[in-house]
């Protein structure tokens, strides 16, 4: 089951395509993270500036170099230590679709450790954008069926797994790593 739910989401990720996806958060809205197309299409879904910033995916820290020109040598262990979700954001980003990028030229990466996305993103082989699965201005859902219908059924493929588990409702930390090493947080 779990294998089959990844092998519909990656065609559907390589088609330019939307999903609707549960994450180690919240449940969220992705994409191809290199595809300016696909990119904006969640920006038109979720009725949200595309001034905003975006969270892209990955499944390991070793994949960090291909997406951000300088990692910060600390990153590696604030990733391996945290103890619960945690969004860095990095300045410098390359190889990403330009709109999933900041003004500033950062992009906040998560490294996942949850069974599902780990093996999607293995198997596509690029990042994913992960945004929270709600309209502009509505709260984050806690669970699936916290879900409005116009996010339903406004992707391509909505996720058949774990939609009955509910998730800790919130979304992960995120920090600002510059390239010295210092740091910010922008939500505990």
């Amino acid at each position: 089951m779990l294998r089959e739910e990844v092998n519909k989401a990656f065609e559907v990720l390589k088609e330019g395509g939307m999903i609707l996806y549960p994450t180690d958060t919240i449940w969220g809205i992705g994409c191809d993270a290199t595809n300016p197309e696909a990119v904006e299409k969640v920006f038109k879904l979720k009725g949200r500036s595309s001034k905003k910033s975006l969270i892209i995916l990955l499944d390991t820290d070793s994949k960090l170099q291909s997406y951000v020109k300088e990692v910060p040598e600390i990153a590696y262990d604030l990733i391996e230590f945290a103890e619960n979700p945690l969004t860095i954001v990095y300045s410098g980003a390359k190889n990403l679709a330009p709109n999933a990028v900041a003004e500033d030229g950062s992009i906040g990466i998560r490294i996942v450790r949850q069974e599902f996305c780990v093996q999607l993103l293995q198997r596509f082989r690029k990042p994913i954008i992960s945004t929270s699965a709600n309209l502009s201005g509505e709260s984050s859902p806690v669970s699936f069926l916290d879900i409005s219908p116009e996010i339903i059924n406004g992707v391509d493929y909505v996720v058949n797994w774990d939609q009955n588990v509910a998730t800790n409702g919130k979304p992960s930390t995120i920090m600002k790593l510059e390239p010295g090493g210092k740091f910010s947080f922008i939500r505990k």
